[in-house]
């Protein structure tokens, strides 16, 4: 019976400490209300990146080529980083926040384009955005539009 319950209860504690290693590692936040928060407490600006993170290839290029990168670490440290996934496999969020991505997505990115960066202020204002990835590693695009928002 021990065996029976270890082997149960052993896919829940993989996966738990995946979320925690993913939260210790990621500096991403998916509360719009709290990256609000954050960023009038920090006087930053936000970066909500929209994504289809299992399903968007230029979205997955992008993550791998700049945001899992070095390059990033400045701007991560510069903004309140909200993201905002919209996968097509409905395992890889909770049910929850994917209603609250798709809310958001239909007040903030009514085209639905992904990838999405878009730069708003503390209160929710938006400042700038760019879409895509041209997915040839080359991030100076992405890097010059963020060096204009850095505050």
């Amino acid at each position: 019976m021990k065996k029976i319950v270890l082997l149960l209860l052993f896919p829940l504690l993989l996966g738990a400490q995946e979320d925690l290693k993913e939260n210790l590692d990621n500096k991403w936040i998916t509360s719009y209300d709290l990256a609000l928060t954050r960023a009038a407490q920090e006087k930053k600006n936000v970066i909500v990146y929209f994504t289809g993170s299992d399903w968007c290839m230029p979205c997955i290029a992008l993550k791998r080529d700049f945001f899992d990168t070095p390059a990033f670490d400045p701007y991560a440290e510069a903004y309140i980083l909200l993201y905002i996934d919209i996968p097509r496999n409905s395992d890889l969020i909770t049910p929850d926040l994917l209603k609250q991505n798709k809310e958001l997505a239909s007040k903030l990115n009514r085209k639905g384009a992904v990838p999405l960066l878009k730069i708003i202020n503390e209160d929710g204002n938006e400042i700038d955005a760019i879409t895509g990835y041209s997915m040839n590693a080359d991030i100076k695009y992405h890097t010059k539009f963020l060096d204009k928002y850095m505050k």
